[in-house]
């Protein structure tokens, strides 16, 4: 009897779980292997369904694969003319101009019970799909350009091993950002960009123990970072903020003398977690009655002028300049830290950082 004749089913779906999802769809040459299949835990592998081939054999799949643990679903390519079901709540005027497409049930991931990454890129999608939120063991969340998906983050209760939540330009996202403390003990990156109906207080996520990442730039979310304590984000390595957080990224001030404040409340925390507020800057708004003529533009993202402050950091000394938008144009550094006496290895440091910025 040959070796392979004498495994079980156990086995084999052991070594196919070394395999890709193709390599075993292949390698199912009798009933015990069909078998096998049917258990095995699929690697996660960057499967996308992006064709009508492919997703015929996502629904193959779907039952010889039950256990397959990454899927992506993507517009699919120079198919004009076919679409996915439409859910609850759909767009009607959408609706009517894919009324003659050829649908294709979405609803078919539902039988992939242990997906642990989910990927909706361009996805063509048409109103709320309640099972999409559905998976227990999910790890990983990305959502992005799905212009018709209708959703709320409260509907992430239902992946309750969530870690990495990626949502980017979703125009129909709502909920606030206390909806994710459901997650609190499992999230370790929130991404929530260019979602402009999303709100909530950034500070609702400073306790989450295991937060590395926090990007919420474009969104409806508001704060404070003056209100960060040394207990709050205790893990988390980087953190953006919309403008509508008072020292968020590209926050507007309303006059010049703002700036002082406003560059010392990011300093405080920027001198113990440098990291944190990387790339960070404001500008003075284009309302403001500071506003001066002769800037070359009155749109602030085309002027030269130094309406935009940023932090600069020359050895250990930090401090801020205005500069324009571009980061050209700069004027000369405020600092915030004492210069580092002369004597100390650090003043050599300082003097040629210094000179660096200065070009």
């Amino acid at each position: 009897m040959h070796s392979l004749e004498r495994l079980g089913t156990d086995e084999l779906a052991n070594i196919f779980g070394f395999l890709p999802p193709k390599d075993i769809m292949w390698a199912r040459l009798n009933k015990r292997m069909v078998e096998a299949a049917k258990k095995t835990i699929v690697p996660i592998t960057d499967f996308r369904v992006d064709s009508v081939r492919k997703y015929n054999a996502l629904v193959a799949m779907s039952t010889a694969l039950p256990n397959l643990q990454q899927i992506s679903l993507g517009h699919h390519r120079n198919l004009y003319g076919h679409k996915y079901s439409d859910g609850e709540d759909r767009d009607e005027e959408w609706a009517a101009h894919r009324a003659n497409f050829i649908t294709h049930d979405i609803e078919i991931i539902s039988r992939f019970r242990k997906l642990r990454s989910l990927e909706l890129v361009l996805t063509p999608l048409n109103g709320r799909y309640p099972f999409l939120f559905s998976f227990p063991l999910l790890h990983k969340l990305n959502i992005t350009m799905c212009h018709h998906l209708k959703w709320n983050l409260e509907m992430l209760a239902g992946l309750p091993l969530l870690k990495e939540l990626n949502c980017n330009d979703n125009d129909f996202l709502t909920g606030n950002l206390n909806s994710l403390s459901v997650l609190k003990d499992t999230l370790t990156k929130v991404t929530i960009m260019d979602c402009s109906n999303v709100q909530g207080n950034f500070m609702d996520l400073a306790d989450f123990p295991h937060l590395k990442k926090v990007y919420l730039d474009e969104t409806g979310v508001t704060g404070d970072i003056r209100d960060i304590g040394k207990q709050d984000f205790q893990t988390l390595e980087s953190l953006t903020l919309p403008s509508g957080v008072y020292g968020g990224m590209c926050y507007e001030f309303q006059h010049i003398s703002d700036a002082p404040d406003l560059a010392m409340a990011v300093y405080s925390i920027y001198k113990q977690r440098p990291t944190l507020l990387e790339k960070w800057c404001a500008m003075l708004s284009e309302h403001s009655p500071d506003w001066y003529d002769g800037i070359g533009s009155y749109d602030v993202y085309e002027s030269t002028a130094p309406l935009c402050i940023r932090l600069v950091q020359a050895g250990s000394r930090v401090g801020y300049r205005w500069e324009s938008v571009d980061s050209q144009h700069p004027c000369e550094v405020i600092w915030l830290d004492p210069e580092p006496q002369r004597e100390s290895i650090d003043y050599e440091i300082y003097i040629e950082a210094f000179q660096e910025i200065q070009l």
